[in-house]
């Protein structure tokens, strides 16, 4: 397969065109600023074009012959909280979707994140049940999340007009190496984020297995939590929430001990297999 890979030079991208090259694919992947110090720089299978992805006619002569595209191109926080990181990765979200419709590709997997909850980067955490899942609330209080939010309304949107379409929205959490470089000293600090994290191959491999199984189940826009099964954290997951979220609501099912993550990705095993693993 042939596999557009956007925001290929960021730190996920990598991992995933990476991980694409390793599995016999041929990877074209783009980015608005190149760079040399890749490993995967000379593959022969590996194709690199410099695009501002923001223009839509640069969007579609990109992906003109892949087969699926991997949209991993964004500013991956808020950084002034205002305009820009909202307005440009909205802008880029459309475009890629777009182009994808108008050229024939129906496979699309878009990194969503974690965030279109209100975590991290909000004024106060806040959750409804654990552990989570798709059918959580999302309301985002700030630019970040709230472009991850309207790049899934995108693809609700453009499904609808191309039911031949399948894109999965990949809510990702923090892509790490390791475990154990997710490990944080304040926990007070890293409540927003549920003390989660996915090791960085693993997400590559949920963005790649999105695009590559077949499920004839599946059409149209689905979205996914991807995340690791325990947090990086050296107190027990009960007494976490015991802590931090005292009032919320632990549905049936959840072990109330160990290490246990606050996340629920049964949903990305059961469309298409994919299950946590820390390579590193």
């Amino acid at each position: 397969m042939k596999i557009a890979i956007t925001g290929c030079n960021g730190m996920v991208g990598q991992r995933v065109v990476l991980r694409a090259l390793q599995t016999s694919h041929t990877v074209v992947g783009i980015d608005n600023v190149a760079k040399e110090g890749t490993e995967f720089r000379h593959d022969p299978h590996f194709i690199f074009i410099l695009a501002d992805l923001t223009h839509f006619e640069e969007t579609l002569k990109a992906f003109e012959g892949c087969d699926a595209i991997v949209q991993l191109a964004a500013i991956n926080q808020p950084i002034d909280y205002k305009v820009n990181t909202h307005n440009r990765n909205v802008v880029i979200s459309w475009n890629v979707l777009r182009a994808a419709a108008e050229l024939g590709i129906h496979r699309v997997a878009q990194a969503s994140s974690v965030n279109v909850l209100r975590g991290v980067y909000s004024v106060q955490p806040q959750f409804d049940y654990f552990p989570i899942d798709e059918r959580h609330p999302t309301l985002p209080d700030e630019p970040y999340g709230l472009s991850k939010l309207i790049a899934e309304m995108q693809a609700d949107t453009i499904v609808r007009r191309y039911p031949r379409m399948r894109v999965a929205s990949l809510r990702l959490h923090w892509s790490i190496p390791t475990r154990a470089r997710a490990y944080r000293k304040d926990n007070e600090k890293a409540k927003g984020d549920l003390w989660g994290y996915v090791q960085e191959d693993s997400s590559a491999e949920a963005f790649l297995r999105a695009v590559t199984e077949e499920n004839d189940e599946w059409k149209g826009h689905e979205t996914f939590f991807i995340a690791a099964p325990q947090v990086a954290a050296d107190e027990d997951s009960l007494e976490l929430k015991q802590k931090y979220f005292p009032d919320v609501t632990v549905r049936e099912g959840w072990v109330k001990s160990g290490r246990r993550g606050f996340f629920d990705c049964s949903k990305a095993e059961r469309f298409f297999g994919w299950v946590h693993r820390d390579y590193a």
